[in-house]
């Protein structure tokens, strides 16, 4: 997938938000009423009414050009088959992979693009790919504006503006477990996901995602998120079947009247007994979903209990008894005992310390710089979920400084952000009823990671209820496609998996398992892996 092709989610954000979408409603509601109570039976006054909505309502000035209005949000239309039939999957060595596939990725135009020229902002936002690409992009046809291929990249941007790019999208290999589903009682449904699996589609990843699995292979959709799980975290995962579920467990999870029970393997030998950190977590970074613990965050609490220790490692158990933000791993972080295979919290960005007892000697910009070229110089930016072309990351922090955060009380879970689907709205990529449907979307593992400070994501498809159209070319190479000119090797298990798993989520009513690792067993030792054959 072209980083050059996404620009930044918030975009449509902006302009489908929630108070827009309820201004128009109340608005038509209004104009329903007042409809109702005048003379219906005028169709010389319809018909005029129909022109001035219309492109030749409104009289243009010479070289002016039209932009229609953007498309109401359907808060019920969600991914459904047309999404799935996209592409196909295909297994090798033991991990899942997606056919490349043709996708328009939408936004509307933000605001500090109108009266640009697209050139600049692809020059100035859009720095991943060359000039000459987006030239021969647009020469081919691939970039519209309002569903119109523009040649010339000169033209201005104005308000409302609908941009697309068809791309050659690639999507990262996951891990080929199967899916299992522990519980399916019509009004839950609760799987055991695979470490590498994104909960629902967010940056590179749309088929290699829980959503689309059981969307694709078992046919279920119009799901509600209960909770999510990080990317690289396997275990319980919960979804309502049903908004009146859905609202009755979320309510359960935000009074905290649900436990939780994780187990994790951290590094060195950790202390026997129940030892209980209650450090403050503070967000540094949505973009990277980056966390620390400092005096100005929230108060978090977790209980750990070690369970065994091999000489090397050791499994603890973790009991969060708030929500916050990677609230384990930075509790364990803080404590000295990073989990294994965290590739931020046990990243020596942090310093010689690696961030044990708070130390460190940078400060958020620098930290987010310093993890971005540990990565990149490793080639493992996929790790962090951000763009290879990571450039003003380092802003972050100011940005999110002003930012308003609503955090879960699952201990792994990620943040909500305004370029992200909240439980709140009635939207959502897990079906394709006219009902209401919610789907938590998240920003940390879950930003685009081909974008910069802008993202050109399928937002518009979700917002407004248009379907995406994709087209499924298998083993066919695209001649603009910077990913089809490159060999990547296959992930390793340090880019698959982190030894962290929901073992149990149990509620006044309700307890839902899963069998414990093989990691997690006490005589476990880390030897050379390789990925099981998908069944």
């Amino acid at each position: 997938m072209h980083s050059s092709s996404t620009m930044e989610q918030s975009a449509v954000a902006e302009v489908n938000s929630p108070e827009s979408e309820e201004k128009t409603t109340t608005k038509e509601v209004t104009e329903s009423g007042k409809r109702k109570s005048e003379e219906t039976g005028d169709t010389e006054k319809k018909g005029r009414g129909k022109k001035r909505r219309g492109a030749g309502g409104k009289k243009l000035r010479p070289g002016e050009r039209y932009v229609p209005p953007p498309q109401k949000r359907n808060p019920g239309v969600s991914f459904c088959k047309e999404h799935f039939d996209e592409t196909d999957y295909y297994f090798d060595g033991g991990l899942r992979k997606v056919r490349p596939y043709y996708f328009d990725f939408k936004t509307y135009c933000k605001g500090r693009w109108i009266g640009k020229s697209l050139l600049e902002v692809f020059k100035h936002e859009f720095r991943a790919e060359t000039m000459e690409y987006y030239h021969r992009a647009a020469k081919e046809g691939r970039i519209r504006l309002n569903d119109t291929p523009v040649e010339d990249l000169s033209v201005v941007l104005r308000n409302n503006d609908l941009m697309k790019n068809m791309v050659h999208r690639h999507e990262p290999p996951v891990v080929g477990r199967p899916l299992e589903v522990l519980v399916d009682d019509g009004e839950v449904l609760v799987v055991d996901k695979p470490a590498s699996i994104p909960v629902h589609p967010c940056g590179r990843f749309r088929h290699n995602t829980v959503i689309f699995i059981l969307g694709k292979e078992r046919g279920i959709s119009e799901l509600h998120t209960v909770h999510r799980l990080d990317r690289l975290t396997s275990g319980v995962l919960m979804f309502a079947r049903t908004l009146e579920k859905s609202q009755k467990l979320d309510q359960l999870v935000r009074d905290r009247q649900v436990e939780k029970e994780y187990v994790c393997r951290v590094e060195g030998d950790f202390p026997d007994g129940e030892l209980v950190c209650e450090e403050p977590i503070l967000v540094v970074s949505f973009k990277v979903g980056l966390c620390r613990v400092d005096p100005k965050g929230k108060e978090s609490r977790t209980v750990f209990q070690r369970l065994s220790f091999n000489g090397k490692t050791s499994v603890v158990r973790c009991l969060p008894l708030t929500g916050r933000t990677h609230q384990i791993r930075v509790h364990l972080q803080y404590l000295g005992f990073p989990i294994l295979n965290d590739p931020i919290y046990g990243s020596s960005a942090w310093g010689p310390h690696r961030g044990k007892g708070g130390q460190v000697d940078k400060s958020n910009e620098e930290l987010l710089q310093a993890l971005v070229e540990e990565h990149r110089s490793q080639e493992s930016l996929l790790l962090l979920d951000i763009p290879d072309d990571a450039v003003g990351i380092e802003q972050e922090s100011e940005k999110n400084k002003t930012s308003e955060k609503v955090e879960t009380s699952d201990g792994t879970s990620e943040l909500h952000t305004s370029g992200e689907i909240h439980q709140s709205d009635t939207q959502g990529p897990t079906g394709c009823s006219s009902g209401s449907e919610t789907v938590d979307k998240v920003s940390q593992i879950c930003t685009d990671p081909n974008a910069n400070n802008t993202s050109l994501e399928s937002e518009a498809d979700k917002s407004t209820g248009n379907l995406t159209k994709a087209t499924t070319q298998p083993e066919t190479r695209d001649n603009l496609c910077s990913e089809c000119k490159l060999d990547r090797a296959d992930p390793t298990e340090k880019e698959l998996i982190m030894y962290l798993h929901a073992l149990r989520y149990k509620g006044p009513d309700f307890e839902y398992s899963t069998r414990s690792p093989d990691w997690a067993k006490e005589d476990w030792v880390e030897t050379e892996w390789s990925l099981p054959d998908a069944d």
